[in-house]
């Protein structure tokens, strides 16, 4: 141990006597640890959102969609060879037929629109979890009706067993007006994924019936295909449009959900940005403490000045002094926010309204880079702020500080 830092640390122990000595260390270091700590819980509850919105998109979303420039999209004959070409290519692990189309949905007296996706129920448990997300009803015997979002079977007052009338603007036309086709089919089952947006927007059919509602013939939609590494998705998805041919385009599901995705960053990167401040303000206090408590011992650096000790010993004594104060906020700073994120994602105790948040708990996701990027942070923020206070302690004259301390 160098001179310097166990002088250092012997005056932050045996510092100025009374109360407002300890006050105003008491508060430097408390808005280190205070400022640390929620930009480490921030960072790790906006990497959990990020985290968790991504698993929950990903377990019943197709990570890569295959579709035709033609505007009836892909037929039967061709959707086959298509799946075959596909499955064939390194990295990709199943793939599934679907419809997408927005239609109306009745039940009684309540009436709302909604998203049906018509899917070939023996391939779908190969690219989503829906078979898992199932609350009600028996997976074999799911395409004989319709399965409903748990949210969107409540606000239809829908129940498993229901008939229920599904309206497709799909109409038939005549001379004088376009009369929507219906077709009725039975609720087989209830779905809860646990995110809102699906939950109270989407319901299944099979895609023989969603051909008959939507008048497609023997067309579908797209294919929905399952890689084995979505860090490989571009780079899959465009081995997919090359195997297909120019009349195909493909979608990720990074483009599907960019602006969600975007949005998220953004948020964290400015809440990485004020938080920060926070650790800045805090470090003022680091500042002024240092100065206070260069005035203190004045004399005791005239008294070291004469003793032999350098301009760059006596600096080095007040950097280490703010490096202890700083580290000790640190600290305490990085365990609180480590341990807080860790008991509330354990317990998950924090709820939130699933319709505005998507989610039913609060998601928390440590990231040891994020955390590692907090200490740096904090640290340069530290270091700058020892700066001045330390060379106005070496600057002191040796002389003035015996002759008038």
């Amino acid at each position: 141990m160098s001179f310097e830092f166990f002088i250092a640390s012997r005056y932050l122990i045996r510092r100025r006597k009374g109360l407002f000595a300890f006050v105003t260390t008491t508060i430097a270091i408390a808005g280190i640890t205070l400022g640390v700590g929620a930009l480490i819980i921030t960072l790790a509850v906006m990497s959990g959102f990020h985290a968790e919105i991504q698993r929950k998109i990903l377990s019943i979303q197709a990570h890569v969609i295959l579709g035709s420039k033609n505007s009836s999209g892909l037929n039967t004959s061709n959707y086959k060879e298509l799946s075959e070409k596909v499955s064939s290519i390194k990295g990709v692990k199943a793939t599934s037929p679907f419809i997408y189309s927005q239609i109306v949905l009745r039940n009684r007296e309540s009436t709302t629109g909604a998203i049906i996706k018509g899917i070939d129920f023996s391939k779908e448990d190969k690219i989503s979890d829906l078979k898992k997300y199932i609350v009600s009803g028996k997976w074999e015997k799911l395409d004989e009706g319709i399965v409903l979002g748990k949210t969107l079977a409540k606000s239809l007052n829908a129940f498993k067993g229901d008939e229920i009338v599904l309206i497709s603007p799909a109409g038939i036309d005549s001379t004088l007006v376009s009369i929507p086709k219906m077709k009725m089919l039975k609720v087989t089952g209830i779905f809860e994924s646990g995110m809102y947006d699906y939950d109270a927007n989407l319901a299944y059919i099979s895609i023989p019936n969603a051909q008959k509602l939507l008048d497609l013939g023997t067309n579908i939609t797209a294919i929905g295909i399952k890689i084995d590494n979505i860090d490989k998705t571009e780079l899959l998805s465009q081995l997919i449009l090359k195997e297909a041919g120019p009349n195909h385009w493909v979608q990720t599901w990074q483009s599907l959900n960019r602006n969600l995705f975007s949005a998220l960053k953004l948020e964290k990167l400015m809440m990485f940005i004020i938080l920060t401040l926070i650790v800045l303000v805090a470090s003022s206090n680091i500042i002024s403490n240092l100065l206070l408590f260069t005035i203190e011992k004045v004399r005791d650096i005239g008294i070291l000045s004469a003793l032999g000790a350098t301009k760059g010993n006596i600096y080095r004594i007040f950097m280490y002094e703010g490096f202890i104060m700083g580290g000790i906020g640190i600290s305490l700073g990085t365990f609180i926010g480590c341990m807080i994120s860790y008991i509330v994602n354990k317990f998950q105790i924090i709820k939130l309204p699933p319709d505005i948040y998507y989610l039913e708990s609060l998601p928390v996701k440590l990231f040891w880079g994020d955390v590692i990027l907090v200490i740096i942070s904090a640290a340069i923020i530290i270091i700058l702020s020892t700066i001045y206070p330390a060379k106005k302690a070496a600057d002191t004259d040796p002389l003035d500080a015996i002759r008038y301390g």
